[in-house]
């Protein structure tokens, strides 16, 4: 057993170019992509590492977050403690924290603690907690509104023909309401019955709008509607729940399982979506466990190639969200074959960027 102890904490920002890949076309994302990566050293020498995706500013901040109020109070702890060290920096922040920056800063610690201890273990991390099933189905995301109803189109094709039983496009915010109508039904004509069409409206309406517009959709099959409304509506959703047949989904801009609260309450939302980078892999966990006792399962908000790992450990783990949004930056991508993804074997998350990436990417 090596010693556990954390000896330092070190953050690199990152600014990547995006690959040049047609089907990216469309995104709202900046002209590079934003990622925080942190790296926890024990005194034995083992090295987690915990990254944050950023889609907007804020990485300076959440680096100021972790310099001044996370990684003071970490230092000389033992690593292995994920759980105590978690609940020490929930407390101590909770002035000030409860969400947003604070909880950012705390799931990349997290996320690197996990890896840590995965690694002292030799195990990835879905054996350590408890391995349940090693493929789980992908549908393709990013049928981006920006690039019109004839590119999410294209894109969807795109993944059909790579084997994806499901894709996701988006409405609203861009256009009109008949013209998102007319997007969806497109869409169907162009995939055929077969493909699973999940839409996402990126919490841009209001239930007076997501409602008849919903009863629209259903005319189309379509799997889930996401996000209709603002994360704080949540009276909203449960309306909106309430007066559809087809699944209303949500809870990748929630942070931890108390902001998810509500829907437990009121089990109206038969999918959630929680982001690891809104609380860690502690909290992704628990949210799982907590969703199961109510029947409700489990496809969370992107990084397919981190989510992996709790899919793969829980039995309500239902789909895993891939826009290739990162693939080219590992060392050992985690790819999709014929619409499935496979948890690695590698110790802890498995994942290490690229050396190049890390160090022409880094910014002061």
């Amino acid at each position: 057993m090596s010693d556990m102890t954390i000896k330092a904490v070190r953050t690199t920002m990152l600014r990547v170019p995006w690959p040049q890949d047609p089907y990216l076309k469309g995104h709202a994302f900046g002209d590079a992509r934003q990622f925080l990566v942190l790296e926890v050293e024990t005194a034995g020498g083992i090295v987690g590492m915990g990254y944050l995706f950023l889609f907007r500013p804020g990485i300076r901040s959440i680096v100021a977050c972790l310099d001044e109020c996370i990684i003071p109070r970490v230092i000389g702890k033992d690593a292995g403690a994920v759980e105590a060290i978690w609940q020490d920096l929930w407390r101590a922040t909770m002035a000030y924290g409860r969400g947003g920056i604070t909880t950012m800063a705390m799931s990349a610690l997290d996320i690197a603690l996990w890896d840590a201890i995965g690694k002292q273990a030799k195990l990835p991390l879905h054996r350590l907690w408890g391995h349940y099933r090693c493929e789980l189905p992908a549908y393709g995301s990013g049928c981006f509104r920006g690039s019109g109803g004839d590119g999410m189109i294209a894109k969807a094709l795109h993944y059909k023909q790579r084997g994806y039983k499901a894709i996701k496009m988006q409405v609203a915010h861009v256009g009109d309401l008949h013209t998102d109508l007319d997007n969806v039904k497109r869409m169907r004509e162009a995939l055929g019955p077969d493909i699973a069409i999940m839409i996402d409206v990126n919490m841009g309406w209001t239930p007076d709008i997501a409602i008849p517009m919903g009863r629209k959709f259903q005319d189309y099959d379509v799997y889930w509607l996401e996000e209709p409304v603002v994360a704080d509506d949540f009276a909203g959703y449960l309306r909106i729940a309430e007066a559809l047949d087809l699944r209303i989904v949500g809870g990748e801009t929630h942070f931890t399982r108390f902001d998810l609260k509500p829907f437990f309450e009121h089990p109206l939302l038969p999918i959630l979506q929680p982001d690891p980078m809104r609380g860690g892999l502690t909290e992704l966990r628990k949210i799982a466990a907590v969703a199961d006792t109510w029947n409700v399962s489990i496809a969370p908000h992107l990084f397919p190639e981190l989510n992996v790992q709790l899919l793969a450990s829980i039995p309500n783990g239902i789909w895993i969200e891939d826009m290739g949004l990162a693939d080219d930056l590992w060392v050992d991508p985690v790819p999709v074959k014929n619409g499935m993804i496979t948890a690695p074997e590698r110790p802890g998350h498995g994942l290490a960027f690229k050396p190049e990436i890390l160090r022409d990417c880094a910014v002061g």
